[in-house]
């Protein structure tokens, strides 16, 4: 009993340190603009929820917003002349705010635009590394993906 109680308590500690190097590499990372998140699942407005293959994120390179992210649902325009697929693009970030509301969640707010469209992006952090984003366009469905942070 006393080495599953000794045993208990190191796996608990480990996951507080853990914790910890997480919350201090993500404020850095921060702090730097410096940012990937690695997408796992995105749910759909018209389709629920599916899990995605691996290949798929959202990164924050200074004051540039690179989303490599999939995309499922309606446009309300023709995209004949603008025939891209997905959430695809590197742009400059226009609009950007931070703020944490709780303790261990920071919220990033931010716009992009591009030839077809107007986006803006809401992205959760957790201090656990989880990740929230939630992607509204002008011209179509919203979508929310969940992820990592990947340091």
């Amino acid at each position: 009993m006393a080495l599953l109680l000794i045993v208990g308590c190191a796996t608990q500690q480990q996951r507080a340190e853990k914790r910890d190097q997480m919350r201090v590499a993500l404020a850095m990372a921060l702090a730097n603009k410096q940012l990937r998140i690695g997408i796992e699942s995105m749910s759909t407005l018209r389709y629920g929820s599916k899990t995605v293959t691996p290949d798929f994120f959202l990164a924050l390179r200074g004051d540039t917003l690179c989303s490599y992210l999939p995309y499922l649902g309606q446009s309300r325009q023709s995209s004949m002349m603008y025939p891209q697929t997905g959430l695809n693009f590197e742009k400059p970030v226009m609009n950007y705010s931070e703020r944490r509301p709780k303790a261990n969640l920071t919220r990033i707010e931010l716009d992009a635009k591009t030839d077809e469209d107007t986006y803006h992006y809401q992205i959760e952090l957790y201090d656990t590394g989880e990740a929230h984003i939630h992607v509204r366009s002008l011209h179509r469905d919203p979508i929310s993906f969940d992820g990592t942070v990947e340091l």
